[in-house]
C-alpha cells in the first residue's frame, strides 16, 4: 500500500521539476528523481512514468554547452542517406509505442528506435515481467511484444513526423510553452526508426506479420528494424536459422518495394535485421552470408540474452526469472557478437552495437569493435536522463586521444 502515495508524490514532485529545473537533465534533481523511482517503484510502473512524463514533455531541455556537444561535427554520422546528429540512440523497448520520441530525442540522443510494433494489439506476457537486478545493474523482461498495434503507432509516428518537419505544424501551445523555456523546442534534425514484430500467435511464420508492419508503417520511418530475435515470444528465434531467414528477409525486402510503389515515397527506407547474442558461430555466419548476399541496410547486435553470466550479485530468485538479461552483464557477449559480425560481414554492412552500454567509454569500445551507431535502454535506468550528455562528452575526449576527428573514422578501427 505504501507504494501508491509514493507513486503520487514522485509524478507530482517530477512535473514541480519539470518547471523549476528547466535544463541539464544531468543535475541533481534529475538523478535524485531516478534514484527514487529505483528504490519506490516497481520496474513496470517506473517504465511506464518514465514514457508519460516525456509524452507530455515534462523532461529537462538540454543546456547550451550539453546541446553543442549533442550536435557536435566531430560526432556526426551520415549513413543510409541520413543524418544523425551523433552515434547514440535509444533502443526498441523503451519506446514501445511511439508516444515519447521527440522528449527522449530532447535528452540529446542521436536517434530513437520504437516498437516492437506488432500488426495487431496484444498484451504481452502477464504481470510481473520485468525484474531489476540493482547490485548487477541488470534487468530481466519478459514482456513478449506487449504493442498497442499499427494503426495506433501509425498515427503517432504520423503525427510527429508533421512536428518534426514541418515548423508551421507546431501548435499553439507548444509555441507558448516554448517561449516561456517551460518546455524544449521539437528537435528537428532527430532520427526516428521503427521496429516491427509479430503477434505471437503467428510467431511461427511471421512473415506476413513483419510485411504489414514494413507496409503500413515504413512511410512514417527514417529506417526499419525486423525484430526476429526476442526471447521472449515462442518459437521467434528459429527464424534465424538459414532456412528460415532468407525467405523472411526477401519477403521483408518485397513488402518494402510494395510500400514505395504504392505510396510513390521518394527515398528508399533502410531495412535493418535485430539479432540475439546467443548464437552459435555456424549461425552467426549464415547470417553474415545472407546478409551480404542480399544486401540488406544493416544489422542490431544485439537483442537481450538467455544465458545468466557466471558472478551476478543479485537475489538469486531474480535471478532465475525467465526472460531476456540486459544491461552491464550482456557488454562482453554484445561486444564479442558485434566483433564477430564485422569480421563475417568484412565490414561492408553498417552495424547498430547494442547491449551493455552506460557511459562514453562502453559506447566508444563498441564502435571501435565495428559499429556505426550504438543503443541503450538498461543503462538509462541506472545512469539516468542526462546519460547521452556525459557520453558525447567522455567520446569526443576519448576520440582526441585516438587522434580521430571524426566518430566514423574509429568504427572497426579494432
Amino acid at each position: 500500500m505504501w507504494k501508491v502515495p509514493l507513486r503520487i508524490s514522485v509524478a507530482s514532485v517530477a512535473v514541480a521539476g519539470a518547471l523549476m529545473t528547466r535544463r541539464d537533465p544531468d543535475s541533481t534533481f534529475w538523478k535524485t528523481i531516478g534514484n527514487l523511482t529505483l528504490e519506490g517503484l516497481d520496474a513496470e510502473t517506473a517504465h511506464r512514468y518514465f514514457v508519460t512524463a516525456g509524452s507530455y514533455s515534462l523532461f529537462p531541455r538540454l543546456t547550451v554547452g550539453q546541446d553543442l556537444a549533442s550536435r557536435s561535427q566531430a560526432l556526426k554520422v551520415h549513413l543510409w542517406g541520413l543524418e544523425f546528429d551523433n552515434p547514440v540512440g535509444i533502443g526498441a523497448g523503451l519506446d514501445k509505442h511511439a508516444e515519447a520520441m521527440d522528449s527522449m530525442l530532447n535528452l540529446g540522443f542521436g536517434f530513437v528506435e520504437v516498437g516492437s510494433i506488432t500488426p495487431k494489439p496484444q498484451p504481452g506476457n502477464p504481470q510481473p515481467r520485468v525484474f531489476r537486478l540493482v547490485p548487477d545493474r541488470a534487468v530481466i523482461n519478459r514482456y513478449g511484444f506487449n504493442s498497442e498495434g499499427l494503426e495506433v503507432a501509425k498515427e503517432r509516428l504520423q503525427k510527429y513526423r508533421k512536428l518534426r518537419d514541418d515548423p508551421e505544424a507546431t501548435p499553439f501551445w507548444r509555441r507558448v510553452l516554448t517561449t516561456l523555456d517551460l518546455i524544449p523546442e521539437v528537435r528537428r534534425s532527430g532520427i526516428v526508426g521503427v521496429n516491427v514484430g509479430c503477434n505471437k500467435e503467428n510467431a511461427g511464420d511471421p512473415r506476413n506479420d513483419y510485411a504489414e508492419g514494413i507496409r503500413l508503417l515504413g512511410p512514417e520511418a527514417d529506417y526499419l528494424v525486423v525484430n526476429i530475435s526476442s526471447p521472449n515470444t515462442p518459437g521467434l528465434r528459429a527464424m534465424q536459422k538459414k532456412e528460415n531467414l532468407e525467405s523472411l528477409i526477401k519477403a521483408a525486402v518485397d513488402a518494402r518495394a510494395q510500400m514505395m510503389q504504392t505510396t510513390k515515397l521518394n527515398r528508399v527506407v533502410p531495412l535493418l535485421v535485430k539479432i540475439a547474442p546467443d548464437l552459435s558461430a555456424e549461425e552467426m555466419a549464415d547470417i553474415a552470408d545472407i546478409a551480404l548476399r542480399l544486401k540488406i541496410d544493416g544489422l542490431v547486435v544485439s537483442n537481450t540474452t538467455i544465458s545468466r553470466p557466471l558472478g551476478l550479485q543479485s537475489d538469486p530468485n531474480i535471478v532465475k526469472e525467465t526472460g531476456g538479461l540486459s544491461g552491464a552483464p550482456l557488454k562482453p557477449l554484445a561486444q564479442k557478437t558485434l566483433s564477430e559480425m564485422y569480421r563475417l560481414t568484412k565490414g561492408q554492412i553498417p552495424l547498430i552495437g547494442v547491449g551493455g552500454i552506460s557511459n562514453g567509454k562502453d559506447a566508444y569500445e563498441r564502435i571501435k569493435a565495428g559499429a556505426s551507431l550504438v543503443q541503450m535502454y538498461s543503462g538509462i535506468t541506472y545512469e539516468g536522463i542526462g546519460v547521452a550528455t556525459r557520453i558525447h562528452t567522455e567520446m569526443i575526449e576519448l576520440m582526441k586521444q585516438d587522434g580521430f576527428t571524426k566518430i566514423s573514422q574509429a568504427t572497426g578501427f579494432d
